[in-house]
C-alpha cells in the first residue's frame, strides 16, 4: 500500500498549532532554520493576534509541515507521492526533496506579504459552494462576474464542494445565487483572493524570484496544484509553486491521481483537517488521517504498515 503526505493551505490555522508539534529535535531543528532564515522566531507566529497577519499563517504553515515531515522521515516514515494545497504546495515541494527549506521559507515570505499589499485592505475573500457541480457554478460566474464584481473559480475541492475568489459584493451575490439553487455558502477566514488572475501580480513576483532558485528533481512524485499532474522535473515545479496562486487548484483531480497511483493511505500534516475528510468523503476505501487530530505514534504506525509489502 502507497503513502500520500497532504500538506495544507491557508484556512487550516488554529491558534497555538507550532506549539502543538510534538517535542522533538527534528522540530527543534525547523525552528532554528525557519529563525536564522527569517529572523523571526516561529513560537511567536501562531497566536490569536499573529494569525490575523497572512504572512505569519502562510509562513507557520509551512514550519508545520516541514516539521511534520521531518517527524515522519526521523522514523523513517516517508511518504510514496505528496501533494499540497495552495501554499501547502511548498511544503510539499521540499517534502519531494526538489526545493530546500530555506529557499521555500524565502518564497513564501514573498508570496504572503506581495498578497497582503495586495489585498490586505478588505473588501476581498473567498467562499465555498457546497452542493453544485462545476458546470453549475460557472453558469452563476458568468452570470455575475463583471470589471465592478470580479468572481472566479478558484478552488475545485470535490465534486460538490468548489471554492470562489472575488470582491464581497460578488461573492454576496453568488452567495444568494447558490441558495436559491438549493446549495450553501460558507466565507472562508482568508482575507485575500487567492487563485485567480487577481493574483497575477504575485505569479510575476515569485516568477523573478525563482530565477535565482535552484529546484532539483524529485525523489517522489509531486501533485502539481493548478494541473493535477505528477511532476519530478525541477522546472515543473518551480512553474507550479508560481501559478497555484493565480490559477484554479484542481485539488479533486489531484487527490484522484494520487488514488490512482495506488495511494490507501492520506496522512495530512499539521494544522489541517479539511484535506483528509475530503479523502474519506470521496475516497471511502482508503485510510486518511488529520496529523492533528492523532497521536504521534500512531501515525508512524500507519505509515509504517503501509510500507509492508
Amino acid at each position: 500500500m502507497r503513502t500520500a503526505f497532504l500538506f495544507p493551505g491557508q484556512g487550516a490555522q488554529a491558534p497555538n498549532f507550532l506549539h502543538a508539534l510534538p517535542e522533538h529535535e527534528a522540530v527543534r531543528v525547523t525552528f532554528a532554520e525557519a529563525a536564522q532564515v527569517l529572523d523571526l522566531d516561529p513560537a511567536e507566529m501562531d497566536s490569536e493576534d499573529a494569525l490575523r497577519s497572512t504572512v505569519a499563517v502562510q509562513l507557520g504553515t509551512l514550519i508545520a509541515g516541514v516539521a511534520y515531515n521531518r517527524l515522519l522521515a526521523a522514523e523513517e516514515a516517508h511518504p510514496d507521492a505528496v501533494a499540497g494545497l495552495s501554499v501547502g504546495a511548498f511544503a510539499a515541494a521540499v517534502a519531494s526533496g526538489a526545493l530546500a527549506f530555506a529557499d521555500a521559507l524565502r518564497l513564501v515570505r514573498l508570496r504572503s506579504e506581495a498578497m497582503e499589499q495586495a489585498y490586505g485592505h478588505g473588501g476581498y475573500g473567498m467562499s465555498a459552494i457546497l452542493g453544485l457541480r462545476e458546470a453549475d457554478i460557472q453558469t452563476l460566474i458568468d452570470g455575475i462576474a463583471n470589471p465592478t464584481m470580479p468572481l472566479y473559480l478558484a478552488s475545485v475541492n470535490a465534486p460538490a464542494e468548489l471554492v470562489l475568489a472575488g470582491n464581497e459584493a460578488a461573492l454576496s451575490a453568488a452567495a444568494h445565487a447558490a441558495h436559491r439553487a438549493g446549495a450553501r455558502a460558507r466565507q472562508l477566514s482568508v482575507s485575500v483572493p487567492s487563485h485567480c488572475p487577481l493574483l497575477d501580480g504575485v505569479s510575476a513576483r515569485l516568477r523573478a524570484a525563482m530565477r535565482g532558485i535552484g529546484i532539483d528533481r524529485a525523489r517522489v512524485p509531486y501533485i502539481s496544484n493548478h494541473r493535477a499532474r505528477a511532476l519530478y522535473d525541477g522546472e515543473d515545479i518551480a512553474e507550479d509553486l508560481i501559478l497555484n496562486v493565480s490559477h484554479t487548484v484542481r485539488w479533486h483531480e489531484s487527490v484522484t491521481l494520487l488514488y490512482e497511483l495506488g495511494c490507501r493511505l492520506f496522512i495530512e500534516a499539521p494544522p489541517g483537517r479539511a484535506l483528509s475528510n475530503l479523502v474519506k468523503s470521496e475516497f471511502p476505501e482508503a485510510r486518511a488521517v488529520a496529523a492533528a487530530d492523532v497521536e504521534f505514534v500512531s501515525v508512524v504506525h500507519l505509515a509504517r504498515l503501509a510500507s509492508l509489502p
